[in-house]
């Protein structure tokens, strides 16, 4: 068994591809039916299917993204169309800082502690 794609519901699958791909590598590619997905190097495909109803409560499912700067790599998801919530915050497994992508979606840059 293993992991073939993350599926995200979401109102514009074109724009929500190409802030991934930005932010992750790889193509932004729109397929048939509106439907768009990315297969960054090193992770499995992530797809964006159209959805009509817009998003309303917290995700129940969220990346954590391991980068080596957080501040660096949040400044970029910013740049790309993320919105940062509230500070770094750090506990017994290391920092994270909590963002949104274009659409709402949660997602979390991660620095583990000894890394």
């Amino acid at each position: 068994m293993r992991l073939e794609q993350i599926v995200v519901d979401c109102a514009d699958p074109a724009r929500l591809v190409r802030f991934w791909a930005g932010l992750l590598g790889g193509v932004a590619v729109e397929r048939e039916h509106g439907w768009a997905h990315v297969v960054p190097p090193g992770w499995p495909r992530i797809s964006f299917q159209p959805v009509p109803e817009p998003k309303s409560v917290k995700n129940r499912l969220h990346l954590d993204i391991d980068v080596d700067d957080i501040a660096e790599a949040t400044q970029k998801a910013t740049e790309l169309g993320a919105t940062a919530r509230g500070d770094v915050q750090t506990d017994e497994q290391g920092s994270f800082q909590v963002l949104l992508d274009p659409a709402g979606n949660e997602f979390c840059f991660v620095r583990p502690h000894g890394r």
